[in-house]
């Protein structure tokens, strides 16, 4: 059992990779323009993250179904499966910087990094096995 659960994720490891590239460029971008909403323009963390997330969803969409999923699929479908795992995920984000930056007073980008370890971990296996499904 361990053996063939080791073998389908090595098998993935070059998706997981392109995957994890996106993830990693989203993560700058993500990150650059919460700085410029917060730091700039003086906008207070949670709604920077209610308006960054527009940016951000728009650029994994667009590079994970063409780069990381080569997937040649309708974008219709694939676009409401994404938004509505991103509904999810920037309902999280919102209430995770709320409650951790708002109301405990966690550092607002220790909090956004941990939101988005957290979401990587499942999003992988979502667009892989339900938004970009072959």
């Amino acid at each position: 059992m361990i053996k063939k659960l080791i073998k389908f994720l090595w098998s993935l490891r070059k998706q997981f990779v392109k995957y994890f590239v996106v993830g990693i460029s989203g993560l700058v971008l993500d990150l650059a323009t919460f700085g410029l909403f917060t730091d700039v323009f003086g906008i207070i963390p949670w709604i920077a993250v209610v308006i960054n997330q527009a940016i951000v969803l728009a650029y994994n969409f667009t590079l994970n179904k063409y780069w990381s999923f080569k997937s040649d699929k309708k974008a219709r479908t694939q676009m409401i499966r994404f938004l509505v795992l991103a509904g999810f995920n920037y309902l999280f984000s919102v209430a995770t910087m709320y409650v951790f930056n708002e109301q405990i007073g966690f550092d607002k980008y220790l909090v956004r990094i941990s939101t988005i370890a957290v979401m990587v971990s499942w999003n992988f296996f979502l667009y892989k096995y339900w938004v970009y499904k072959e």
